[in-house]
C-alpha cells in the first residue's frame, strides 16, 4: 500500500500554504482522492507537487510544468519528458543570458549617465 498525505502534510513538507496546493488542484495539476471532505494525496501527487515547485524555482510557467509532468512515462524511460525538460532548460538559459546582457548594457548606460551628471554638477559648482 502506498503512502498517502493530507494537504496539511504536503503544505508543511514543502513550506507552502494549503491554498497554494488547492490552486494547483484547481489548475488540474494535482488530483487528490476525496475521502469525505478531506483531500488525500498519493505518493505520485506528492512527486507532481515537488516537480511543480522545482519548475517554479527554475522559472517555468505552470503550463510548461504541466507539459513536462504530462509526459511522465516510465515504461518508455521518460525520454520524451527528459528531452522536453532539456529543451525548456535551454530556452530558459538563453532567455536569462539575454536578460543579463540587457541588464549589463543598462548598468553601463546608468554609469555613464551618472558620471555625466556628476561632471555637470562639478562644472556648475566651479562656476560659482
Amino acid at each position: 500500500m502506498s503512502k498517502s498525505y493530507s494537504i496539511s502534510d504536503l503544505a508543511a513538507e514543502f513550506d507552502i500554504s494549503t491554498r497554494t496546493i488547492r490552486f494547483y488542484e484547481e489548475k488540474g495539476l494535482l488530483s487528490p482522492r476525496r475521502v469525505g471532505t478531506a483531500r488525500e494525496y498519493a505518493s505520485a501527487e506528492r512527486v507532481k507537487l515537488m516537480l511543480i515547485l522545482r519548475g517554479k524555482r527554475l522559472g517555468f510557467s505552470l503550463e510548461q510544468s504541466r507539459d513536462i509532468i504530462d509526459l511522465y512515462d516510465p515504461a518508455a524511460g521518460n525520454m520524451k519528458q527528459l528531452q522536453l525538460l532539456l529543451d525548456r532548460i535551454g530556452e530558459k538559459q538563453a532567455e536569462l543570458l539575454q536578460k543579463r546582457k540587457e541588464i549589463n548594457s543598462m548598468l553601463a548606460d546608468l554609469k555613464q549617465a551618472k558620471e555625466n551628471c556628476e561632471k555637470a554638477q562639478e562644472a556648475i559648482a566651479n562656476k560659482r
